[in-house]
């Protein structure tokens, strides 16, 4: 039998990085940057490579919204929902560890 992983849950004290097997690399040939893992490709837009720059096992989940809402000039709450939510969804797919 297999067993079921438990889903890890995003939580403002959370401390998010990217695992040995995603990496960020730039393309010269697009002009981006590009989330690399096994077998699979992502093109982030500006904001979602500036999230998954700021993961680096270091920096709490609050840490990092404080940080793009000062940089964005936006409110923490509403950037705190995007946030939140992107890095949900890419913990579930294992490209983040928490």
């Amino acid at each position: 039998m297999m067993a079921l992983r438990e889903r890890a849950l995003v939580s403002p004290r959370s401390v998010p990085s990217l695992p040995k097997h995603v990496r960020i690399q730039y393309d010269p040939v697009r002009q981006a940057f590009a989330v690399l893992s096994p077998e699979k490709i992502f093109w982030p837009n500006d904001i979602s490579l500036d999230i998954l720059r700021r993961c680096d096992g270091r920096s709490t989940v609050g840490h990092i919204i404080a940080g793009l809402a000062a940089d964005y000039d936006a409110e923490q709450e509403a950037v705190a929902a995007d946030v939140v939510a992107f890095l949900q969804e890419w913990s579930d797919k294992l490209l983040v560890k928490l």
